[in-house]
């Protein structure tokens, strides 16, 4: 329901914010104020301060800013631009449920992020639309949920993190047990680690089976404070998978996705899926060719084992769901 989006812990006295302001990005690249402006209205930019330390603000081809810096090109139409580029839109039998199969069924918890991926395809929400679902339109999509006959439910949005362990809890167990297999896809593993609490890994081990999704698109996305994360949720008994988006120049290169399957299953998270980019509008700068992206996922499979390949999909503008690329 409206108004309980989760909030980073309050700071201490000299302790940095947990996101990086406008001013402090500026200030590393000056060159990026026009696009920003032209951007930011369009869709917000908003970069945790963990993700922030990881990258190098002085190169300007640096793979994890590339994926959450404005750029003026979000801004020039592309001729395969598409307003629904998933086809969700036609599958959503009330406000903030898609249902495009029989057996499962998406929740969308929010709109809110930690950090807004400039490629993601939930981009299209207008400015000044609702972030979070009010009381009635979220008891309206449980009622769908819990009557609707799906074996599994996929907590998503925005980010099903960005809201409080209250409602992620209280939505699972009025789910439960007409669904008995719980989903969450979420990116705070990787861009906000804090997220991942004590009090959240223990609430979710509390209503298994419960599996997390999370979504790395780069081995520098790991970190030490990243893989705590993942590893209290994986010694919890919570199976965590990955999905990548395919994306220029930030992993359109096999040894680049080798060395991300290999750092993810020395983790313990099984490299899930390779998505081929949505033809959202605003991120066409970011968008591999599939014929260029079939060659990657060939190259890629000569690297690693069945076990560190993920499945390289198509999600198409029908509503049809995912299916192999080729």
């Amino acid at each position: 329901m409206s108004g309980a989006p989760y909030h980073v812990s309050g700071l201490r006295r000299g302790r940095k914010a947990p996101f990086v302001g406008r001013s402090e990005v500026l200030s590393a690249r000056p060159d990026l104020a026009a696009a920003w402006s032209a951007a930011d209205p369009l869709f917000p930019v908003q970069i945790t301060r963990s993700f922030w330390e990881r990258a190098d603000p002085s190169d300007p081809s640096d793979p994890l800013l590339r994926q959450v810096l404005p750029d003026l090109a979000e801004a020039l139409p592309d001729p395969a631009d598409l307003d629904d580029p998933v086809g969700e839109k036609g599958l959503s039998p009330v406000p903030w449920v898609v249902r495009k199969h029989r057996d499962r069924v998406l929740l969308l918890l929010t709109k809110r992020c930690h950090l807004y991926c400039r490629y993601c395809f939930r981009r299209t929400h207008a400015p000044g639309d609702d972030l979070d679902p009010t009381h009635a339109e979220w008891e309206a999509a449980l009622r769908y949920a819990e009557t609707c006959g799906a074996e599994e439910v996929i907590l998503s949005g925005g980010d099903p993190l960005a809201t409080s362990d209250a409602r992620l809890f209280a939505t699972i167990d009025r789910l439960r047990p007409a669904i008995p297999v719980v989903r969450v896809h979420t990116r705070a593993p990787i861009t906000e680690p804090r997220r991942v609490t004590k009090a959240l890994v223990d609430g979710l081990r509390a209503r298994l089976p419960v599996w997390v999704i999370v979504h790395c698109n780069h081995p520098a996305e790991l970190s030490g404070d990243v893989d705590a994360a993942l590893a209290r949720l994986v010694d919890a008994g919570i199976p965590v998978l990955n999905q990548s988006v395919l994306l220029r120049g930030v992993n359109d290169d096999a040894a680049v996705l080798a060395d991300l399957s290999r750092a993810l299953v020395r983790r313990r998270v099984f490299p899930y899926y390779l998505h081929h980019t949505d033809a959202v509008t605003g991120n066409a700068h970011l968008r591999v060719p599939l014929e260029e992206g079939e060659r990657i996922h060939r190259e890629l499979r000569a690297l690693v084992s069945g076990l560190a390949l993920p499945s390289f999909v198509v999600d198409p503008p029908d509503g049809s769901g995912k299916v192999p690329a080729y």
